[in-house]
């Protein structure tokens, strides 16, 4: 099964977990190493956009494809088990407690668990530590270039207004019948 995962350049080749090791996530406390990846490449590019400031276009960023071997041991979180909160903003307790334990137990390989940012779509929660990580393999990376189109367009700045009782832009007078 190839999985994706978009990823700033200098860290395009690191599997380690260890940037949600760091800072923690949805399904990870600080302290425990996770690799997020996703299903597809649109999933990979919204989990990441929704982080990223909406006034500056990313640089050097990398989309990379990675294997997970057919023979890997994936959990299927169920929805029953899928905490009332699992969407909340900030991440919830509730979320990181299941993901600390998926790692902790190290049954799995993997995890597939619900986006938030997309409904309907998965991502895959990879442990770092399992003996069957050695097979997980990066297959391809390519530069990304973010769409400039999800940037907003500062509006122009308002023109002067009018002194008739009803007045509408320099622009939309042209188009006014006499």
């Amino acid at each position: 099964m190839i999985v994706f995962r978009l990823s700033k350049g200098k860290f395009r080749s690191d599997l380690s977990g260890k940037g949600a090791e760091l800072f923690g996530g949805r399904w990870n406390s600080k302290g425990v190493a996770m690799l997020y990846t996703s299903e597809s490449r649109a999933l990979a590019f919204a989990e990441v956009a929704i982080h990223l400031p909406i006034t500056i276009v990313p640089k050097d960023y990398f989309l990379i494809s990675i294997n997970i071997p057919d023979s890997a041991k994936i959990y299927h979180l169920a929805d029953a088990d899928i905490p009332i909160d699992w969407r909340s903003n900030p991440h919830s307790y509730s979320t990181q407690k299941i993901g600390d334990l998926f790692i902790a137990e190290s049954k799995f390989l993997v995890m597939r668990v619900p986006s938030s940012v997309v409904p309907g779509d998965f991502n895959f929660l990879i442990n770092p530590n399992h003996t069957q990580f050695k097979g997980i393999e990066i297959v391809n990376m390519e530069p990304f270039e973010f769409d400039s189109r999800f940037i907003p367009i500062t509006p122009p700045p308002a023109t002067p207004q009018s002194s008739s009782k009803y007045p509408l832009s320099q622009s939309l007078r042209q188009y006014q019948t006499p």
